[in-house]
């Protein structure tokens, strides 16, 4: 896989200017022969010459070659992936008859194996060094054809929120570290529209419909201190972060409320990896 597609649909990270780009390979290089930098899954030294962002700047090839990504043929809505050959778009049974709030769902990776162990200890172990590889692996969910067309420097980046009590517990928002340093990659604006204003019942026991119920009214869009009125998304196209994509009802009712309460024309919905 490439570290960046090749006509990149934004605009990339700001350029350094002239000193930093002759100062940050020297103190790169350093570094790397201080602290050797490992792989993050086998804990092989990656070669001095790896690239400094992107896949290569954290994994050594065998491991890079057993990510488990996404493959077509999936689901056109949630990303669900299945065997056998399909040669046209289709909606899986999740989907089929369901009324989904975003356009479409993206996963970069299943969430299996190497995946899920990074996701995990990222997300409850507090590893927070590995947002940097699970933003790389998201960056490539922005390589789907269907936002090739796209100018992705007009969108936003908007992560899934985290109620005020569990971020607290956690001391960080998992979703909302991944859209920062997709945003610093990308030149993608980030910005926190929702807000998470009460916290729900476990979803694990529910069925779809209780799902959707259980989150009514679990979202809202963000107030600033000074401003009464909810910032207007109006019209505006937005790429909807989260870690994990496994039913859709957290990221549906957080599209209709940008879409309802906000204005917003488009939500995509884009996750490190795919329950």
């Amino acid at each position: 896989m490439a570290d960046l597609p090749r006509a990149m649909p934004f605009p990339g990270p700001p350029a350094p200017n002239r000193l930093q780009g002759l100062l940050r390979p020297v103190f790169g290089g350093l570094l790397d022969l201080i602290y050797p930098r490992l792989c993050c899954l086998c804990k092989v030294p990656v070669p001095l010459d790896a690239p400094r962002a992107g896949m290569r700047a954290w994994f050594c090839q065998p491991c890079a070659d057993e990510v488990p990504w996404v493959e077509p043929p999936f689901c056109k809505v949630c990303g669900e992936m299945y065997d056998g050959a399909f040669t046209h778009d289709f909606r899986c049974m999740n989907c089929d008859g369901r009324r989904l709030a975003f356009d479409f769902a993206i996963a970069a990776c299943r969430a299996e194996g190497p995946v899920r162990e990074l996701v995990h200890q990222f997300k409850y172990e507090r590893k927070l060094h590995l947002r940097g590889v699970l933003a790389a692996l998201l960056l490539k969910t922005l390589d789907d054809p269907r936002l090739a067309g796209e100018d992705l420097a007009t969108w936003r980046l908007v992560p899934v929120p985290l109620h005020r009590s569990r971020e607290h517990d956690r001391e960080f928002n998992q979703s909302r570290e991944l859209a920062l340093r997709l945003g610093q990659a990308t030149g993608i604006p980030v910005s926190d529209a929702l807000l998470r204003c009460r916290e729900t019942d476990t979803q694990a026991r529910l069925d779809r419909e209780e799902r959707l119920q259980n989150l009514r009214g679990a979202f809202a869009l963000r107030r600033t201190r000074y401003r009464r009125r909810p910032p207007s998304l109006q019209g505006g196209r937005i790429l909807l972060v989260d870690d994990v994509f496994t039913t859709g009802a957290t990221t549906s009712e957080c599209a209709r409320v940008l879409r309802q309460e906000g204005g917003a024309e488009k939500v995509v919905v884009i996750t490190v990896a795919r329950g």
